[in-house]
């Protein structure tokens, strides 16, 4: 087992977020370097203002701009960083208020994401089952993570995590209509 914490994103743990993204790193996997480039711009002009968005329960920051241009209605969320001394990834959670359910265009509720060099060291299953407690405080009665069919170390931790077997899925067009699994956690 390993001993990471999730950490609320703040200024003590930035220069680790940072390092990450200049090594290449992102924590979006749909968008890559261009959301990695958008975040290191972000936090060269205001980082406390750049911290202070990723925690937004409130939904009370702009839009979603999805891959395809469209934009939507942002959701409550969270962001929280996968911290053993030094900064591992990123682990996001989002909802609607009320239900379980979440609109078509939205993947799942919760995404994660390990630099490199801290994989396989099981720090993404803790993140995600420290993720699974707050969901459960949020009310909520499941929760859906969805992967690409190759991507088993994402799979892995999520069925580490008590998810019931996946189903094969379309993306939305948004993202380029692509089989993906879904896995649902019942809380």
């Amino acid at each position: 087992m390993n001993s990471s914490r999730l950490v609320v994103p703040a200024m003590d743990y930035l220069d680790g977020y940072v390092a990450a993204l200049r090594s290449g790193w992102s924590p979006d996997n749909v968008r890559g370097k261009a959301a990695a480039d958008e975040q290191l711009a972000a936090i060269g002009t205001d980082p406390q203002a750049f911290l202070a968005a990723l925690d937004d329960p409130d939904a009370l920051g702009p839009p979603i701009k999805l891959p395809d241009g469209n934009v939507v209605k942002r959701l409550p969320g969270i962001h929280r960083w996968i911290w053993d001394g030094e900064f591992c990834g990123v682990i996001g959670f989002r909802w609607q208020k009320g239900t379980s359910d979440l609109p078509s265009e939205v993947l799942g509720h919760i995404g994660f994401s390990v630099v490199p060099w801290k994989r396989r060291q099981r720090h993404a299953t803790g993140a995600l089952a420290q993720m699974l407690d707050e969901a459960r405080r949020r009310g909520l009665q499941w929760v859906e993570l969805t992967t690409d069919p190759d991507n088993l170390g994402s799979q892995k931790v999520i069925m580490a995590n008590g998810a019931a077997p996946p189903v094969t899925f379309r993306k939305a067009a948004a993202y380029g209509g692509l089989e993906a699994l879904r896995f649902r956690i019942d809380l």
